[in-house]
């Protein structure tokens, strides 16, 4: 069941393009990587399918709603700051659900589960900000796991994280995705392609298909080669 389809998108701001001719979709079950150099346009894209800002050309069909999809941005020094308990950043992934700032008790139960699967349930009333990196990383995960019913956006998610706990991420997507939760993840990170069933290469050597018809082409070939 497709999720996603993007035709021949041009994206970028105030009219100027950073990328174009852009042509991919998403499954449901599916695991795309989105991978190019810095600059590519990766993060713009992104922005174009959470429809924070229109393309400038092409076409975006969506076959889901906004409250069955949870993002999880690139940190950011306030995300990193902020001034709340680990119980009230993961429950906060609700409140784009709902009129009312209040939560049901289901959804407190749901929030309890996530914070169990990512180790952080024993912390739950700690401030954010005096967790370690890794830690507020399972946080902000576990909140986008609250709002995420068909698909998970993962923006650069192990970005100035140690290898311990990358691959403790990528495990945890990994786990996610054979569940049945359809996940994009942006990356610099060769590593992250081993559990991708799809590839999207944006910039130079533009290439969308599976992991498999990647692996033959040069530059899959190059990047896979990387992480073996």
């Amino acid at each position: 069941m497709i999720l996603l389809n993007c035709e021949n998108l041009c994206i970028g701001y105030e009219g100027k393009g950073v990328a174009s001719d852009i042509s991919f979709s998403v499954n449901h079950g599916d695991y795309l990587c989105v991978i190019g150099e810095n600059g590519a346009g990766k993060s713009t894209l992104i922005k174009t399918i959470l429809e924070l800002q229109k393309p400038l050309s092409g076409k975006i069909e969506r076959y889901y709603k906004k409250t069955d999809l949870g993002y999880l941005p690139q940190q950011t020094m306030v995300q990193k700051d902020f001034p709340a308990t680990v119980e009230e950043i993961v429950l906060s992934g609700f409140l784009g659900k709902k009129l009312f700032p209040f939560y049901r008790k289901n959804e407190k139960q749901i929030a309890l589960k996530n914070m169990k699967r990512f180790g952080i349930d024993g912390f739950s009333k700690k401030s954010f900000r005096e967790l370690s990196g890794g830690q507020k990383q399972r946080v902000l995960l576990a909140r986008a796991m609250c709002s995420a019913q068909k698909l998970l956006v993962l923006d650069e998610p192990v970005a100035g994280l140690d290898p311990k706990i990358t691959e403790e991420l990528y495990e945890f997507s990994k786990d996610i995705n054979k569940e049945g939760l359809t996940i994009i993840m942006i990356t610099h990170d060769m590593q992250a392609i081993k559990n991708a069933t799809h590839i999207l290469s944006i910039g130079s050597g533009q290439f969308f298909g599976t992991k498999e018809e990647f692996s033959k082409t040069e530059q899959g070939k190059h990047f896979l080669g990387e992480t073996k």
